[in-house]
């Protein structure tokens, strides 16, 4: 979507779910909480798809997804673009992009509002990032020298401070916040052609190889769900299993409801949108995930294992049936979505990045949440609201 200064011209309206559909079919890679899909299963928030247009432009040049949040008792919104907008964020001139949003969504009725550039900041190699953990005067990511600084990412962060746009921490509460550090996969090499399996394999380390191998050894077999009828027939047997998970692992589990929906919404744009993965070990379920694809970007969303038989080794197994089904589709990313950006060896959470860091990726930090507020006396009382919940 390059683009030239004379951006300043373009417009934003409403679009249809089809169009918003055709436009995100034309690219590479777009957050799947940018579809259309992903308003119905925020069933919560108001949804609205919105498109940017050139003058005369039939067809638009950007997208985006736009949830709507009420404040208590006033007519008045939150707007929320989580990893959005999708449009070219590697031009020079933001502001033509984002004075007709904001204009936009002031004429809804927003007080504020947040988004999610989709764009990159930094990279560490899977080797970097377990260096750091070792090494006791390390605590965070922002302490150990990237391999990559992206020049993209570093220019939309100035910009975005030069417009008067406020960088969020958000953990919890009103927007739950989307994750500004992942690990991911590359599913492509530096050229751009497509790795092997053998490849992403050896890339991953011993413990990793060892266990899906033994996995395999032992006899689990892992299956993948197609189409919406297919992942809803097994939606409830993953939800126990989730549910045993957030007991173990003392998180609060999201209702059998609300994957439900997401199942019937994302699959409804796309049969091979959203898949579930169960890993079976003598007809017991021992492991069992939930795999979004948007494009060539694919996600692991959720997943659940068994306290029982974890010598199986069935969670590295339906890892890597996801691996594969991602490289058999073609995609250029395999992304395991969100982790802290602690280092620090007694950290609870280092835990969870040790696990991504065996499948021999990087860790990537993105732009981050950012916030502007249309009416600053609104936007302080919502600010201390949230602080207050």
């Amino acid at each position: 979507m390059p683009r030239d200064k004379t951006a300043s011209a373009l417009s934003v309206r409403p679009i249809s779910d089809a169009e918003h559909l055709a436009f995100l079919a034309t690219q590479r890679s777009a957050s799947f909480l940018q579809t259309p899909a992903w308003g119905r299963v925020k069933a919560e928030w108001r949804r609205e798809s919105i498109g940017f247009f050139e003058p005369g432009g039939a067809a638009p040049v950007g997208a985006a997804l736009v949830l709507y949040r009420q404040l208590p008792k006033l007519r008045r919104y939150l707007a929320y673009l989580p990893e959005g907008p999708v449009i070219d964020w590697a031009g020079d001139d933001l502001r033509a992009w984002l004075d007709p949003l904001t204009e936009h969504l002031r004429g809804q009725g927003a007080f504020g509002v947040r988004m999610g550039p989709p764009v990159v900041c930094r990279r560490w190699s899977a080797a970097q990032v377990k260096a750091g953990i070792a090494d006791d005067g390390v605590r965070t990511l922002g302490q150990v020298a990237p391999s990559e600084r992206d020049h993209t990412g570093a220019r939309v962060v100035s910009q975005l401070r030069e417009l008067g746009w406020l960088p969020q921490q958000v953990e919890g509460g009103f927007a739950a916040g989307q994750p500004q550090y992942v690990f991911q996969v590359p599913l492509r090499t530096a050229d751009g052609s497509p790795r092997s399996e053998d490849d992403v394999l050896k890339g991953m380390n011993q413990l990793w190889r060892r266990n899906i191998k033994k996995a395999a050894k032992e006899g689990v077999v892992v299956t993948a769900t197609t189409g919406a009828a297919e992942a809803l027939a097994e939606l409830e047997a993953f939800h126990a299993l989730y549910v045993h998970t957030a007991e173990r692992d003392h998180f609060t589990p999201r209702p059998l409801s609300y994957f439900r929906t997401m199942v019937e919404a994302l699959a409804a744009e796309d049969p091979d949108r959203i898949k579930l993965f169960l890993a079976r070990h003598e007809g017991d379920l021992v492991a069992a995930t939930i795999a979004i694809r948007v494009g060539a970007h694919s996600w692991y969303s959720y997943g659940a294992s068994s306290t029982e038989k974890r010598e199986v080794r069935g969670s590295n197994a339906a890892q890597w049936a996801m691996v594969q089904d991602a490289l058999a589709a073609g995609a250029d990313v395999y992304d395991l979505r969100g982790i802290t950006d602690t280092l620090d060896s007694d950290d609870s959470h280092v835990g969870l990045i040790q696990f991504k860091v065996g499948t021999g990726g990087e860790a990537v930090e993105y732009a981050g949440e950012w916030d502007l507020p249309l009416s600053t006396v609104l936007y302080k009382a919502f600010d201390l609201y949230m602080k207050r919940r």
